[in-house]
């Protein structure tokens, strides 16, 4: 039985149906099922799944925004039932994201916020407009592992620079990696900034993140 539940949870987030996703939450919480279970064996599939497609061009932005709203709806119903049983998933790191101060385009940054929520990160979204005062603030204070910069405009992406500087300066790189992103971010300006990753779209984002966390660590062990 519950492996026909974990299938029709997967395909309510393949659907991108954030009340099934949330109906399929609460019946596995009826039926005793744990919800770690149901977010790793059920969920998460359907947002792999609809990566995947994404990074292939078989499925495209709206369905990812769907299915990324939709695994928000499963999460939040399975939460409370998490603390009850005094559970928590495993938490990859911890991301701070924003737009940077003097822009407010928000669809992407909010995005990889939720891919990287689904994939299993700590997520501190401030917002957009935000000052790099306010990013390396709250870097320090929830200790970041990553700190990701959202610009759309070439006037702000400037800003990035900033960001990277004032994290230096505070003797807080490299243990904290940055990630930056934005319509007109490329690869060479992540090199003339001296940021660690950057991708074109919330799934890479996330495999950023995972290595850049996984580099970190294995760097600190050695």
């Amino acid at each position: 039985m519950s492996e026909e539940l974990f299938k029709a949870m997967a395909q309510s987030i393949i659907d991108g149906d954030s009340e099934e996703a949330d109906r399929l939450a609460r019946l596995a919480i009826e039926q005793g099922i744990d919800p770690l279970e149901a977010i790793n064996k059920g969920f998460v599939v359907g947002v792999n799944h609809v990566g995947n497609e994404f990074s292939c061009g078989n499925a495209f932005l709206p369905e990812l925004v769907m299915a990324g709203e939709a695994m928000k709806a499963a999460v939040a119903a399975l939460e409370p039932e998490m603390a009850r049983r005094g559970t928590a998933r495993e938490v990859l790191g911890k991301v701070v994201l924003a737009t940077i101060h003097g822009d407010i385009h928000d669809i992407g940054k909010t995005l990889v916020g939720t891919m990287l929520s689904a994939a299993g990160f700590q997520v501190f979204d401030l917002g957009v407009d935000v000052p790099v005062e306010t990013i390396v603030q709250k870097a320090r204070e929830v200790g970041a592992d990553i700190v990701g910069v959202s610009a759309l405009l070439t006037t702000t992406m400037v800003r990035q620079r900033d960001v990277v500087e004032a994290l230096d300066d505070l003797g807080m790189r490299p243990k904290v990696k940055i990630m930056v992103g934005g319509a007109p971010v490329t690869r060479e300006w992540v090199q003339e900034i001296g940021a660690d990753g950057y991708s074109e779209d919330a799934i890479g984002a996330v495999q950023v993140a995972r290595r850049l966390v996984s580099d970190a660590r294995a760097t600190s062990a050695a």
